[in-house]
């Protein structure tokens, strides 16, 4: 132990005969252990960004859309053929046990006008469960009630953004008027700000009126009791995939859906949204790492490169060490520590420097960066690691020196 500690010391001490030289072979690790820092942390950043976001599209949610339509031989999305109906959702309501609550929508795009403010924006018709599907609560006056619903009330609830655009700032605008395709709506409620999809949809640019109201006077040359897609919450988060598979089946046998046919209605689960949107960002993550780790393999080059020229340097003293006693594998550990140290220190200012950066990044880009201290403890092994690898060479090539000839050397 006390070998090892004295050639840290020595290590060290040839680190600051050349302080130059020193910090620019570190500089090649410093930048990528800084960069796979970074990676790593604005990547882990945006994948929790994206799993909260794809959350607050409600509580252990299902989504139901249409199926898709044909024409000309053209294929249009999800949603594009009305194959969803109001009796599905009470269907589903009342015979899927895994059910907790169900709601529908039927949209269309409207120019809403108060007073001398306009905002274009997407106008829902849907139930008054719509706020608990969605986990989703309303922040000024209330929520759609069931008698609204059932008298197809001209009542509506605006979400934030839509607010803002249509009133001034302390405005109260629960209570007013406005118009939706020139037909007068009462204000009964503002929704709480959600933000914005991990798509990038601003969820709050958003209007909800009854879905009765919306079929009869907002849509009325759409056939009757068709929805766009319907949203089902289940009892718990265990039972999302049983309640998908319950929805899957009623639907088929509602739509006789024969085995080997093509469902007309596609059920997509929060989690799966947020396993797809999880690949994608950590393959991602991985490519920018991938791309940051090259930079260590030329710190690491320029690590080998350095200590070639120090033993070419101290090939005289390296002759004296061995006329005096010291063994070949003394020689090899010397410059093996050697290079460890270089490396190590340079991680060292390296996750300095990366952890900095996030932050950095963070505060001006408006990133979430989360740096955990398992990349931190990562990058400082995977320094050491490069140290080794690229000083064992030229540690060999010194512990292989003839010590006559080295202390020939000039």
């Amino acid at each position: 132990m006390n070998i090892i500690l004295t050639m840290i010391r020595l290590a060290v001490r040839a680190l600051l005969a050349y302080k130059v030289r020193s910090l620019l072979t570190m500089l090649g690790i410093i930048i990528g252990i800084g960069s796979v820092i970074v990676m790593i942390s604005v990547g882990r950043g945006a994948h929790e960004s994206i799993q909260r976001q794809i959350q607050s599209l409600g509580a252990n949610m299902l989504m139901i859309f249409s199926g898709s339509s044909q024409k000309g031989g053209v294929r249009a999305g999800f949603g594009s053929a009305p194959t969803l109906s109001v009796r599905d959702a009470q269907a589903i309501e009342r015979e899927c046990p895994s059910t907790l609550y169900v709601s529908y929508v039927l949209g269309t795009s409207a120019q809403l006008v108060a007073g001398k403010k306009n905002w274009g924006t997407r106008v829902w018709g849907t139930t008054s469960n719509y706020n608990q599907v969605r986990d989703w609560q309303v922040q000024d006056g209330e929520f759609i009630t069931d008698q609204q619903v059932r008298s197809a009330s001209s009542v509506v609830i605006l979400g934030s953004s839509v607010a803002e655009n249509l009133f001034d700032p302390g405005e109260q605008a629960v209570g007013q008027q406005i118009r939706i395709k020139n037909m007068p709506f009462r204000i009964i409620g503002v929704m709480q700000a959600r933000g914005r999809t991990p798509s990038g949809q601003d969820q709050d640019d958003t209007v909800l009126v009854p879905y009765t109201t919306m079929s009869r006077k907002l849509v009325p040359n759409r056939l009757p009791g068709v929805v766009h897609f319907i949203m089902v919450s289940a009892q718990s988060q265990d039972l999302v995939e049983v309640l998908k598979q319950e929805v899957e089946e009623l639907l088929r046998q509602r739509h006789k859906i024969i085995p080997g046919m093509t469902d007309d209605f596609t059920v997509r689960t929060l989690d799966e949204y947020a396993n797809m949107a999880g690949e994608t960002t950590n393959t991602m993550t991985l490519l920018l790492t991938a791309v940051a780790a090259i930079s260590l393999l030329v710190g690491g080059i320029g690590i080998m490169n350095i200590m070639l020229v120090s033993v070419t340097e101290r090939t005289r003293e390296i002759g004296i060490r061995m006329a005096v006693g010291a063994r070949r594998r003394d020689i090899l550990l010397q410059f093996l520590i050697e290079a460890m140290v270089i490396s190590i220190i340079g991680g060292i200012l390296g996750t300095v420097v990366g952890i900095v950066t996030a932050m950095i990044v963070s505060g001006l880009a408006g990133w979430v960066a989360i740096v955990g201290l398992d990349s931190i403890i990562l990058a400082t092994l995977f320094s050491g690691a490069v140290g080794i690898f690229f000083g064992f060479y030229p540690a060999r090539k010194a512990s292989c020196l003839d010590p006559i000839e080295a202390l020939r050397y000039e």
